[in-house]
């Protein structure tokens, strides 16, 4: 192994997924996730179930994860770890862990902000994955944030405008729970709207200011739009099911799209990126897409994988901290609430 080859463990523990990666000069050397089932039951996300869930599995997944990359424990040169924003008491497992390792095996840790991670998966070495010139705008769209992001360098970001309520990914949860379809609902949604109409039915959006959000309102319109059609057609839902699930698909990312036709506006920049957990629905990624042709933007998608909560996001920060030298110390604590320009 030659001193130019730099490998690292990422641990991801944010929310409700574990996840350990091991990255070798910016190539992602494997990435498992492992799933907790346990919320689908309660409708969302634990915390108490979820931060028990992230004790049990840490070890096998970090175990794989080495496993899978051909390397041994003694080859990394720092473990990278996600420190906040999240549920607290998930990530103080991972943080814990990481913690530990680093002194173990006498190596550097590197904290990870997770919303610059979501962003920072754009530049994983991929073949097929194009990367985005500075500066450029991403729409970080999740279960938990929703935000028009200025990215200037790898981490000098700036936050143009974010929702003011609830984020998109609850949105679609939510409006699922409504029609009765099991959680998480956002993925059930985009799949049943590929067979409907999406001018079927209108909702209206909501009055914010340019690049800001707003999806509470829309959440109780559909609400109220879906028990007043039930008064008079108690299958309502089931008649109209893939009609309802595209209208409001279409409603929630003409929204989105109305948001950063106004940032790219107001900033002249046209390299648009999207990142988090809802930028793999596949409305949003045709409708961006269809945008490099129509508006002339350069777009960047991330591969499937990239979109959700996981470690190769969280080993590829690593790794750019890592360049700098940028590491943190062994006092370093968890934060359950951090921008992703902090």
């Amino acid at each position: 192994m030659s001193n130019n080859d730099i490998y690292l463990l990422g641990i991801e523990s944010s929310c409700d997924d574990t996840s350990a990666s091991v990255i070798h000069n910016g190539k992602i050397l494997s990435n498992i996730v492992a799933n907790q089932e346990i919320h689908a039951k309660y409708g969302g996300v634990v915390p108490e179930l979820a931060s028990r869930a992230h004790q049990q599995h840490i070890v096998p997944v970090v175990h794989q994860a080495l496993k899978e990359a051909g390397i041994e424990k003694k080859d990394l040169n720092a473990i990278c770890f996600t420190s906040g924003p999240g549920l607290m008491g998930s990530l103080l497992v991972g943080t814990s862990f990481a913690k530990s390792m680093a002194l173990s095996l006498g190596i550097p840790l590197i904290e990870v902000n997770h919303m610059q991670a979501h962003i920072l998966a754009h530049f994983i070495e991929e073949e097929e994955q194009k990367k985005p010139p500075f500066p450029f705008l991403c729409l970080t769209i999740s279960g938990g944030h929703t935000q028009i992001v200025k990215v200037e360098d790898y981490f000098k970001m700036t936050i143009l405008g974010e929702t003011i309520d609830d984020a998109v990914g609850e949105a679609f949860d939510k409006s699922a729970k409504i029609l009765g379809l099991p959680y998480p609902g956002g993925p059930l949604i985009d799949k049943y709207a590929q067979k409907g109409n999406p001018k079927a039915f209108r909702f209206t959006k909501p009055k914010v200011n340019p690049m800001d959000f707003s999806f509470s309102g829309l959440k109780t319109a559909i609400l109220y739009f879906i028990q007043k059609q039930q008064k008079t057609n108690p299958k309502f839902i089931e008649e109209n099911l893939f009609d309802i699930c595209a209208s409001i698909q279409n409603t929630i990312v003409s929204i989105l799209m109305d948001k950063v036709k106004n940032a790219v506006e107001e900033t002249g920049i046209k390299h648009v990126a999207i990142a988090g957990g809802v930028s793999a629905n596949s409305e949003i990624r045709k409708r961006l897409r269809a945008a490099e042709q129509q508006m002339n933007w350069s777009c960047y998608i991330p591969k499937f994988e990239y979109t959700t909560d996981n470690a190769a996001m969280i080993a590829i920060s690593g790794y750019l901290k890592y360049l700098k030298q940028d590491f943190s110390d062994v006092s370093v604590s968890a934060k359950a609430r951090l921008k992703v320009d902090h």
